[in-house]
C-alpha cells in the first residue's frame, strides 16, 4: 500500500527530484529544453536523458531510431552514449522542430554525418528502414498510432536491441482507471499488449513522466 503519511510523501518527492536532476545537464541541452519549450514540443527530462544515455552505452549503440525528433533534447543524451560512429535516424512531421535540434546537434560539435534528421509521417518512414538492423527505437509517443509503432519498432530491433517509450505514464493518467480519454485508453492499450508480447521482455520505470524498456528476446 502507498504511503499517506505527508512527512513520507514529501521524503518521496524530495528523493524523486533528487533523482530526476542527479545526471545535471549541461549548458547546450538545457539551451535545447529551452527552444523546446518556446515552440510547443515535449522534451524528455534529465533524468530519462541520462537513462537514454546509460541504456546506449550499455548495448554500444551504433544504430538508433528515434520517432519524435522534439528540439534535440533526447537526440543529445542518446548520442551522448552511442558508439562514436553510431548513427542516429531521427524521425518528426515537424520540420521546425528538426531545424532548432540541427542547430542543438551542431552547437554540441557532433559530426552532422551521425545524424538523419528525416522529416515526413513516422508510419511511412518506419517501413522504409531496414528490420533487425537498430539497436534502439525510441519512441516519444503519439498514443493513437502507439501500438502500430511498437509493432514496426519490433520488426527493426536486432535480437537484444531496446525499445524505449517516453511518457509512458501519460501524465500520471495511466495509473488512474477513472481516466478514459482516448489517448489514456490507447496508451493503456499499447502497454498491455507489450506486457503480453512474447517477443519482449519489458520493465516500467517511474522516471520523468514513465519510461517502458523492453529487450527483443
Amino acid at each position: 500500500m502507498a504511503p499517506t503519511d505527508p512527512r513520507i510523501l514529501a521524503i518521496h518527492r524530495a528523493s524523486s527530484e533528487f533523482a530526476e536532476h542527479w545526471a545535471g545537464e549541461n549548458e547546450i541541452r538545457a539551451t535545447a529544453r529551452a527552444r523546446a519549450a518556446e515552440v510547443g514540443c515535449v522534451a524528455v527530462s534529465e533524468g530519462v536523458g541520462a537513462v537514454l544515455r546509460t541504456l546506449a552505452t550499455t548495448v554500444d549503440a551504433r544504430t538508433v531510431v528515434e520517432i519524435g525528433t522534439g528540439a534535440g533534447v533526447s537526440a543529445l543524451w542518446l548520442l551522448e552514449g552511442m558508439h562514436p560512429d553510431g548513427v542516429l535516424t531521427s524521425v518528426d512531421v515537424e520540420n521546425e522542430f528538426q531545424l532548432i535540434a540541427k542547430d542543438a546537434v551542431a552547437q554540441a560539435g557532433i559530426n552532422p554525418n551521425r545524424v538523419r534528421l528525416i522529416n515526413g509521417r513516422s508510419e511511412e518512414v518506419l517501413d522504409r528502414l531496414t528490420e533487425d538492423a537498430y539497436d534502439i527505437v525510441f519512441i516519444s509517443p503519439r498514443p493513437l498510432e502507439l501500438s502500430a509503432h511498437i509493432e514496426r519498432a519490433v520488426l527493426l530491433l536486432r535480437k537484444g536491441g531496446l525499445l524505449i517509450i517516453d511518457r509512458a505514464l501519460w501524465n500520471d493518467k495511466l495509473a488512474d482507471p477513472a481516466q478514459r480519454d482516448p489517448e489514456t485508453v490507447a496508451l493503456r492499450g499499447a502497454l498491455n499488449e507489450i506486457h503480453e508480447d512474447e517477443r519482449l521482455h519489458a520493465t516500467l520505470l517511474a522516471v520523468g513522466g514513465g519510461l517502458l524498456v523492453a529487450s527483443k528476446r
